[in-house]
């Protein structure tokens, strides 16, 4: 597939946006591994926020952090915003440094705004033995609704998902009987094939991805096994004790055909890649889309990426040469990343 350098039209072809200066890495971090580690180390804004805690279907919970507007503070189009809900990526949380960065530029803004912790990541252990993975679109269902039941009739969302979650996202959205609700998405660094990027964390630098996040995973879930165990839940114990054993795994991709498919009610990984993968649902999304991506992203190889074909109407290519995998790490240009998506939920 030939690299994508074209913006799509956010509404129709003969229309343009203009979401501001294109992004120039700082020739200090040359780069996509070192533009991805920078956002660990950047100092974060102020930021003032509640938590929330949603209860599931299933028994299980899901803990969202909400800012609100801080007093007098008022964005320029304030009245008209709608809410704005985050999704973090595969081993982050409300506490990641892109969701603290993007919740105070919207707090800064006078724009309420909500990161949801996908299930076990809030700090808290969450009261099943699943977890969540990158097609748990059922969670934002859940977490959507009932924000949106607090609301006037009037209250529409707008939803930025990154790395995995913008994956969930695309699901999501694909699927929702809120999507007249839905007024517009973000998907950051989406890894669009789950099998494709797997594959890549494999070998070669980008298994040192692949190592991190197996290691972060396997950990969680010995953590809560320990915890479980414990408490006296012998049942939850049992399943987990059914996966195997964890110290055998050695792969992301062995670890997701060991532990997420069977614990989520998949057929092993390959099931779970091809029904979870969310390059094939992005042409059902009828909202508008801003699809930000770097091309030289470690971690989600070019052909991963959707061709123009699999575009909905609607959606508008922001790829540039550089910017990692959720990393955009910048110069002269603070905040570029945030102030992008801020642009685009300003106009959609």
């Amino acid at each position: 597939m030939s690299p994508l350098n074209v913006r799509e039209p956010l509404r129709s072809s003969d229309q343009r946006i203009d979401l501001g200066d294109e992004y120039q890495s700082p020739w200090w971090l040359p780069g996509g591994h070192l533009q991805t580690v920078w956002r660990k180390f950047g100092a974060q804004p102020p930021l003032s926020r509640r938590r929330q805690r949603i209860e599931l279907n299933d028994g299980d919970f899901i803990d969202v952090d909400i800012a609100e507007p801080q007093p007098g503070t008022v964005g320029r189009y304030a009245g008209d915003l709608p809410l704005v809900l985050l999704l973090h990526g595969l081993a982050g949380c409300s506490g990641s440094p892109y969701i603290l960065a993007m919740q105070a530029l919207l707090q800064q803004q006078g724009i309420r705004s909500v990161a949801m912790n996908l299930r076990g990541c809030s700090g808290e252990f969450n009261r099943l033995p699943q977890a969540y993975h990158s097609g748990c679109s059922d969670d934002v269902e859940q977490v959507v609704t009932t924000l949106l039941d607090h609301e006037n009739n009037d209250c529409r969302i707008c939803v930025i998902g990154y790395s995995l979650g913008a994956n969930v996202l695309i699901k999501w959205a694909s699927e929702t009987p809120l999507a007249s609700r839905l007024q517009g998405m973000v998907s950051v660094s989406n890894p669009f094939s789950l099998d494709t990027c797997c594959r890549r964390m494999d070998s070669g630098l980008a298994s040192l991805y692949g190592r991190y996040f197996l290691r972060r995973l396997r950990r969680d879930l010995i953590a809560k096994y320990e915890h479980f165990k414990a408490q006296g839940y012998h049942e939850h114990t049992a399943q987990i004790d059914a996966l195997g054993d964890l110290s055998q795994l050695t792969t992301l991709r062995e670890f997701d055909d060991a532990v997420t498919a069977p614990l989520h009610g998949f057929d092993g990984a390959e099931d779970y890649y091809a029904r979870c993968s969310s390059r094939q649902f992005l042409t059902r999304i009828k909202a508008p889309v801003l699809l930000v991506h770097g091309l030289n992203d470690p971690i989600i190889p070019p052909q991963a990426l959707p061709d123009p074909h699999e575009l909905p109407v609607g959606a508008m290519w922001d790829l540039h040469p550089a910017g990692g995998h959720v990393g955009f790490a910048v110069n002269r240009q603070k905040d570029w990343l945030e102030r992008r998506v801020l642009r685009f939920i300003e106009l959609t």
